[in-house]
This record gives structure tokens, C-alpha cells and sequence, in this order.
């Protein structure tokens, strides 16, 4: 086999696998924010970039971060599309497209919301495993079910 079609193949199998690894980080997520889950799927001095939602620096802080997570959203479906994932070596970018119906715990009051955003993912090959560099959240829609989005577009997760 020649060396671009070598190429070729190994940029095909990265992409999936990058892939899977945004699965398995959705299927955590979806699993109370399953941080023994979700702390593996990172490289030691990730960033995990949520917004309004919170901002991590380093696999133990986004450990600390989802293992209290579920208070703030208990019960989430996220669903991830329209991948466009981009391969350079041993290094990659994602974006995706998030449509998540969820419960919004806001003090004692839990509200369900729709929350629509798009990832803007990094990724990082570390002995061959990909894992995320950089998962930034670009919220577009965090608004109550009952409400149209024209009127509460985001709510304030302070509230």
C-alpha cells in the first residue's frame, strides 16, 4: 500500500474514533454526568469551556466539576450532529451541533428547558488514544419548555 493511501486511512480511523469519544462523552453526560466516566475522556490539562454553565481548567477540576453537575441539571438527553472534524497529526478540531431536552435545577425549583448550542471541540492524540483538549459550549437556546425561545432565549442559571 502506498504512503497516501496509508494516510488517507489513518485520518479516516481518527475521525472515528473522535467520533466515539464524543459519544462516550455524551452517554456519560446522560448518565448523571458520570464524572469517573467523563474524567478519562480528557488530557490532563483540558479545558472544559460551558458558558454561563461553568469553565475548567485540567482533568481534576472537570472531575470536581461533573461529579456536581447532576444538582444543576439532573436529568439531561443530549443528542450531538452535523459533525465536521478536522485531523492534523496528532492533533484535531470538531464542531458539532447539541439539541438537548433537560431538567434545569434552579435552587429548590427544577424547570424543563430545551438547550440548543454548538461544541467547538479540541482534540489531542496521547499514545494513541484521542482524547479532548478543549470542549467549548456556544449556547444559543437554554429556555424553558412552556416558553417560546423569542422570550427567554437563555435563562440565568444564578437564578
Amino acid at each position: 500500500m502506498n504512503d497516501e493511501l496509508l494516510a488517507r486511512i489513518q485520518r479516516l480511523e481518527d475521525i472515528e474514533a473522535i467520533r466515539h469519544l464524543k459519544a462516550r462523552y455524551c452517554l456519560a453526560c446522560d448518565d448523571n454526568y458520570n464524572p469517573e466516566a467523563l474524567a478519562p475522556l480528557f488530557a490532563e490539562d483540558a479545558i472544559w469551556d460551558g458558558g454561563i454553565l461553568g469553565y475548567n481548567e485540567g482533568r481534576s477540576a472537570i472531575k470536581a466539576f461533573f461529579s456536581q453537575s447532576s444538582a444543576m441539571v439532573p436529568w439531561a438527553l443530549h443528542y450531538v450532529t452535523n459533525p465536521i472534524i478536522e485531523v492534523d497529526n496528532d492533533m484535531a478540531t470538531g464542531n458539532w451541533l447539541l439539541w438537548e431536552p433537560m431538567t434545569f435545577a434552579m435552587g429548590e425549583t427544577k424547570t424543563g428547558c430545551w438547550h440548543c448550542a454548538s461544541y467547538s471541540d479540541e482534540y489531542v492524540k496521547v499514545n494513541g488514544e484521542w482524547l479532548f483538549k478543549k470542549v467549548k459550549i456556544n449556547i444559543e437556546v437554554l429556555s424553558p419548555y412552556n416558553n417560546n425561545f423569542g422570550e427567554v432565549p437563555v435563562i440565568d442559571p444564578q437564578a
